[in-house]
């Protein structure tokens, strides 16, 4: 749907390009989180709920949920031109992509009935209380507090009520990271809009709802290994030049659509400098799509010279 990349200057206002690495960046994802308290215990509230099946539209599964999301819930500014925001508008469930742990990705058209304005978007919706497996959360819910101390207290305890909070803050973190990583030119689905632990994004894959390739499924035939390990360089080096790192990319969730890759699942971004296992988490996500390149006669010079090449865009020394 769209080709752009930005230069590394994309990231100025998440780190100077000078100075020292320490106290370089006052800003963090989770302080763009939108916050997130679950309006019960009995699973998604945003998916498709009573009052779309009460009043529903007339065509499609549910009214537009555009207008339920605040500002600050939206996308980043200049949208695509493909991103439908008219009121009228219905959203229909076409499938589903993907299952996965921590959550599903179904396929969703969003049109304006009687005219030719849709789109399809990926919208992927994070486990309930009673069907999530919580096995990173720990690591994620590390120093962070919500502002309502009943709900870190309910966080703590992983009552329902608290895991459907951690479902909305892992939601909350995966749309954060999307917003800022798409406004500095990385290579990520655009984010639409998230409404609770629904999150709604760029599909990226055919207008006829094929989903994209993974990269661990792409056949060597069909790949340009060399163009694409330059795609993933300059998208790694503009997180690293913010101070980030994916924290668990490998080639299964890196998408290849059209010879364009697009890195995602990110909810778990890793801040390089807050993190005192940075350098290895770094480290870990080149070795571990490396393998996937190597196999397919990428020299394994070029994946160590990347290791070395982001940590020094990092400042890890």
């Amino acid at each position: 749907m769209r080709e752009r990349f930005a230069d590394s200057d994309s990231f100025s206002r998440i780190r100077p390009r000078g100075g020292s690495r320490r106290g370089r960046r006052s800003d963090r994802f989770d302080d763009f989180e939108p916050e997130y308290v679950p309006s019960g215990t009995d699973g998604q509230p945003d998916a498709l709920d009573d009052a779309d099946t009460l009043d529903g539209p007339a065509e499609g599964d549910r009214w537009s949920t555009w207008d339920r999301s605040t500002p600050t819930e939206k996308g980043p500014e200049p949208r695509p031109a493909w991103v439908v925001t008219e009121l009228a508008a219905v959203d229909t469930e076409l499938g589903i992509v993907k299952t996965g742990k921590e959550a599903d990705v179904f396929l969703l058209e969003r049109g304006v009935p009687g005219t030719g304005r849709r789109t399809l978007m990926a919208a992927k919706r994070y486990r309930d209380a009673q069907h999530r497996m919580f096995h990173r959360d720990s690591g994620y819910l590390e120093g962070r507090a919500h502002k309502e101390s009943r709900v870190s207290r309910a966080m703590a305890k992983r009552t329902a009520f608290g895991k459907e909070a951690i479902a909305g803050q892992w939601a909350a973190a995966e749309f954060a990271a999307l917003c800022r990583l798409w406004s500095a030119g990385v290579a990520v689905p655009y984010p639409v809009q998230i409404t609770g632990t629904e999150i709604l994004m760029e599909f990226v894959g055919d207008a006829g709802g094929a989903a994209a390739p993974r990269l661990a499924q792409l056949r060597s035939e069909e790949a340009d290994i060399d163009d694409l390990w330059e795609q993933l360089g300059r998208s790694l080096s503009l997180l690293a030049l913010g101070g980030y790192a994916h924290g668990d990319l490998s080639a299964y969730n890196i998408l290849v659509h059209a010879g364009r890759l697009v890195i995602i699942d990110v909810p778990q971004i890793v801040d390089l400098v807050a993190n005192p296992r940075a350098r290895s988490f770094l480290e870990r996500d080149v070795r571990n799509v490396g393998a996937w390149f190597a196999s397919r006669g990428l020299p394994e010079q070029r994946v160590d010279e990347l290791v070395e090449s982001l940590a020094h865009d990092a400042r890890l020394g």
